[in-house]
C-alpha cells in the first residue's frame, strides 16, 4: 500500500483533465469490460477510464486504509413499486429511465419517493451489493454531520471560528474562517481548485507523510476577506472535518456511525478512506450501496427525520437551503450560472426546493424536496449535456 501511494503522489494529479470522449463508448472495454472492470492505479487516481469501474465500486478500498462506518442490521425498509409512466422530453424526444441509463456512462441509478423506489438498475455489470464511491458528495455527508454536530450544542454556532475547538488552527488562516464560511466555500484563501489540488492531494492523502491536520495548518495565503466570494475547494470540507473532530473526541467515521448511519437504518457498512494519520479524506472518499445513498437523500427530503427519529434537525436542513445576509457569495446565480451553494449542499434551482449532493465523473444525489422524489446516480464521466437530462428526468418524476 505504502508503493501504491508513492506512486499515486508521483503521477500527475488528474481531477481536472478531460476525458477523451463525451459519451459511453459502444465498445464497453474501453472501461476494462474484457479485463472484467480491473482496479489499480496506472495513470493516477482517476485519470485512466479503464480503470474506473473497478476503482468507483469498492476498488479504492483494496488501495487505499478506510475506516468501516457499521450498519446496524435492521433497514429502514423500502417499498418495491417499479413504474413505466415516468417519460421526459429532452431534445425533442421522449425518454424514459431506462433510456437515460443506457445513454451516458451510469453505473446506477435509483429514483425513489418517500419510501417507494420506483426505478432501480446497475450497469457495467454492477450489483446493489457494492458500495459506490461518493467523490465529493462526501462533502454533503459533512455537512449533515456538522448540522448534527450544531443540535447536539458541541459546537455552540455556525459562526464560529475554528481556533476556539481545535488548538493547531490558532494563528492559521482556517482557523480565523468561520464553519459558515467554511462550509459555503468562501473562505478567502489563495487557493484554486484546479491548480492547487495536485499538491493538496499528495499532501494531504496520497503521499507517504499525507496529512490533512497539517495541509490546513500550513496553507495561509490569503486571496480576500473570508465571505466575499465563492471558491470550490478542498480544504474547506477539511477544515470541518478537524473541528468536528475535536469536538467529538473520535474519527468521523465513529461519530458518523452513531449519530447518522444506524439511526438511518443503513442496510450495509459505508466506508471513508484516510490519511497517513487515520483521519478521514473528507472531502471525498465516502462509499455506500445506491439504496444507502437514496436513504441519505430520503433524509433530507424529509427535512433531517427517517426511520421514525429526527437525525438531524429541521433547523439545519432549512439552513442549508437558505442564503441569509453572511451567505451572499454561495446564491443561486451568484455563485454559478445555473446553480447555488449552501453549506455543502449544491442547489439547482434558486428557491432551495431543488438540492443535490455532486460528486465528481457525475456522482448524484438529486432530492426535489416538495415531493420528496429522490435520484440517485453513479457513473464514471461527466462531459455533456447530460446533468440538463437529469434534471428533465427529475421535473417529470417529480410531477408523477
Amino acid at each position: 500500500m505504502i508503493d501504491r501511494r508513492q506512486l499515486l503522489a508521483a503521477s500527475a494529479f488528474t481531477l481536472t483533465l478531460p476525458p477523451a470522449s463525451l459519451r459511453a463508448e459502444t465498445n464497453l472495454d474501453v472501461w476494462g469490460a474484457g479485463q472484467g472492470y480491473p482496479i489499480g492505479l496506472a495513470g493516477g487516481l482517476n485519470r485512466e477510464r479503464y480503470w474506473r469501474v473497478g476503482n468507483y465500486s469498492g476498488g479504492y478500498e483494496k488501495l487505499f486504509p478506510f475506516h468501516t462506518i457499521r450498519s446496524a442490521g435492521m433497514p429502514m425498509p423500502w417499498v418495491s413499486a417499479p413504474r413505466n409512466d415516468l417519460v421526459y422530453r429532452f431534445r425533442l424526444s421522449e425518454r424514459t429511465p431506462q433510456d437515460y441509463l443506457q445513454a451516458w456512462p451510469i453505473t446506477g441509478l435509483l429514483i425513489s419517493r418517500g419510501d417507494q423506489i420506483w426505478f432501480e438498475a446497475q450497469r457495467f455489470d454492477r450489483t446493489p451489493e457494492m458500495r459506490m464511491t461518493s467523490w465529493s458528495m462526501a462533502k454533503s455527508v459533512t455537512s449533515l454531520l456538522l448540522g448534527i454536530c450544531l443540535d447536539q450544542r458541541l459546537i455552540e454556532s455556525y459562526d464560529d471560528v475554528p481556533a476556539r475547538y481545535v488548538p493547531v488552527l490558532r494563528d492559521t488562516l482556517h482557523g480565523q474562517v468561520s464553519l459558515r464560511h467554511l462550509s459555503n466555500m468562501c473562505s478567502g484563501a489563495n487557493v484554486n481548485h484546479d491548480r492547487d489540488n495536485p499538491t493538496i492531494y499528495p499532501k494531504a492523502f496520497m503521499g507517504s507523510g499525507a496529512s490533512v491536520r497539517r495541509t490546513v495548518a500550513e496553507w495561509n495565503s490569503r486571496r480576500e476577506a473570508p465571505g466575499t466570494r465563492y471558491n470550490y475547494n478542498e480544504l474547506c470540507p477539511l477544515t470541518i472535518g478537524l473541528v468536528i473532530r475535536a469536538v467529538t473526541g473520535v474519527s468521523l467515521s465513529t461519530f458518523a456511525e452513531k449519530v447518522l448511519w444506524q439511526p438511518l437504518g443503513a442496510e450495509a457498512d459505508a466506508t471513508w478512506t484516510c490519511d497517513r494519520e487515520d483521519q478521514e479524506f473528507n472531502c471525498i472518499g465516502f462509499a455506500a450501496r445506491l439504496r444507502d445513498w437514496a436513504r441519505l437523500g430520503r433524509l433530507v427530503a424529509q427535512r433531517g427525520h427517517a426511520n421514525g427519529r429526527q437525525i438531524v434537525s429541521e433547523t439545519w436542513i432549512n439552513e442549508c437551503t437558505l442564503w441569509g445576509e453572511n451567505d451572499q457569495a454561495g446564491r443561486h446565480g451568484i455563485a454559478m450560472p445555473n446553480a447555488g451553494y449552501k453549506a455543502h449542499m449544491w442547489h439547482a434551482r434558486a428557491n432551495g426546493t431543488r438540492l443535490y449532493f455532486n460528486g465528481h465523473h457525475a456522482q448524484r444525489v438529486l432530492i426535489d424536496m416538495p415531493t420528496q422524489t429522490v435520484i440517485v446516480q453513479t457513473a464514471v464521466e461527466h462531459e455533456g449535456p447530460w446533468f440538463s437530462e437529469m434534471l428533465a428526468l427529475m421535473d417529470a418524476c417529480a410531477k408523477a
